[in-house]
């Protein structure tokens, strides 16, 4: 389980704030920003990501596929490289090494060198017929989660929520501009709208160079597991 602790690790770190040396990498969302279903709502991404790494945590695989093939469609990367760790192991689903190829492809489109690593060492471990049905199954793969459909299937989700909250859940303090979230205890407050629609995270070219920058080189470490138990297995997620 180490193959799949090490990128659990990572996709939980991308969910939230970056961590790194001052000056070494850019910042990740400010974390209460984050937290806000607004946000999230906005980012299916790191939403769909971060219910995945919960459910998996949980000892859920089944209802964690759900949730990683949910943040595949809108281009995330980490759980792509998830989905294909699960379909090359099985964990929560029927093994298929083929398949968990095919994943792991997508996953090192952008050329992030811990997917491409993983990808090189899936196709050595093949068969050759492996190999013909990885490439068979490839193509409507990439109709569905490639960065050329995936990446707009999020930035329209972007904008239109920018548009729907810019229009209703907005006011003014003076000349700057305020955004309402729900605070901790349930109540909607008021923060400096800098904070919740700063354009890395806004503007689709900044939102994949910060993606970018983040997963081409992600923080070094060593996770130390043992075999991950499973504690029960849900219903899967409703919802789209």
């Amino acid at each position: 389980m180490k193959r799949i602790a090490a990128l659990l690790a990572g996709a939980w770190l991308a969910a939230g704030a970056v961590a790194g040396e001052p000056g070494e990498r850019r910042r990740g969302p400010d974390p209460e920003v984050m937290g806000s279903a607004g946000f999230l709502d906005a980012h299916p991404d790191m939403k769909w990501r971060a219910h995945g790494v919960e459910q998996w945590r949980k000892g859920a695989p089944e209802r964690a596929l759900e949730y990683f093939r949910r943040g595949a469609r809108h281009a995330d990367k980490p759980s792509q490289a998830m989905l294909a760790e699960m379909y090359w192991t099985g964990q929560g689903v029927e093994r298929d090494r083929a398949l968990g190829y095919v994943w792991m492809d997508l996953a090192a489109e952008r050329h992030y060198r811990t997917f491409l690593l993983k990808r090189e060492q899936y196709w050595a471990a093949l068969s050759d017929e492996e190999r013909a049905r990885a490439i068979e199954v490839g193509g409507d793969m990439y109709e569905v989660y490639g960065d050329v459909v995936a990446k707009p299937r999020l930035e329209r989700v972007l904008r239109r929520a920018r548009q729907r909250m810019t229009g209703s859940r907005t006011g003014f303090g003076g000349n700057a501009l305020k955004v309402e979230i729900p605070g901790p205890d349930g109540r909607m407050r008021q923060i400096d709208g800098s904070r919740f629609y700063d354009p890395e995270f806004w503007e689709p070219e900044r939102y994949w160079a910060w993606q970018d920058e983040v997963w081409d080189a992600p923080p070094r470490g060593s996770v130390e597991v043992g075999e991950l138990e499973i504690l029960r297995t849900p219903d899967a997620p409703s919802g789209d």
